[in-house]
């Protein structure tokens, strides 16, 4: 069956919520630690609030839920997470696909949470078979978040393959590792990449905004 990379990031990333404790800074704006955990719980087990994020009529309940796995235990708040979706979750059966890019872009929020956005950043080493593992994601989440971008965009590894085009406008290559090019698709900051392109260009889609 292979090794299931979201419960490894998952895992991983838990390990460092609880090493930095619950009030340490992530690249979700405006969340802490804390914060992260509860939304992953609250996406993970209870859809019902989570779908006050993109209905507002239901943004009062989901306020009212946000809060209650807010106040709980920071310890219990982890075990939870790292314990994974329950059995009636719709992310269960297909953890193994729909998680792995959420556990890996989070862990990554939690690692890069104090760094300066706009300064270098020394990346982990990734396995090869993560990093083999985040191409589907990254080829899918890509189209999402740069498919209105302003620049027609390659995502390009140092080795030379091509793993997306997208976008339209003056071509820019953005060259990285796949980790790398999952942040950046998903606009988190600072990543290691590299850009080829028209300098306008490349600052059009430097400024662009990349999420769902």
């Amino acid at each position: 069956m292979g090794v299931n990379w979201a419960q490894v990031e998952r895992r991983a990333m838990v390990e460092a919520m609880r090493r930095e404790g619950p009030d340490a800074p992530t690249l979700c704006t405006g969340w802490a630690t804390r914060d992260l955990a509860v939304h992953l719980l609250l996406r993970e087990r209870r859809p019902d609030a989570a779908a006050g994020m993109f209905l507002p009529p239901l943004g009062a309940w989901t306020g009212r839920v946000t809060r209650s796995y807010a106040a709980r235990d920071y310890d219990d708040l982890l075990d939870d997470v790292e314990s994974g979706p329950p059995w009636f979750s719709l992310f269960a059966l297909p953890d193994k696909y729909l998680n792995l890019a959420e556990m890996f872009v989070h862990h990554e929020d939690v690692l890069r949470g104090g760094a300066d956005p706009t300064g270098p950043w020394t990346p982990r080493e990734l396995a090869p078979g993560l990093s083999a593992a985040l191409e589907r994601p990254l080829k899918m989440m890509g189209r999402m978040t740069m498919g209105k971008s302003p620049a027609r965009v390659t995502l390009r590894t140092p080795d030379g393959r091509d793993l997306l085009t997208v976008g339209s406008g003056e071509p820019v290559t953005v060259v990285g590792t796949v980790g790398e090019l999952l942040l950046f698709a998903f606009g988190r900051a600072p990543v290691d990449v590299a850009f080829l392109g028209e300098p306008a260009a490349v600052a059009l889609l430097s400024m662009a905004r990349r999420s769902l």
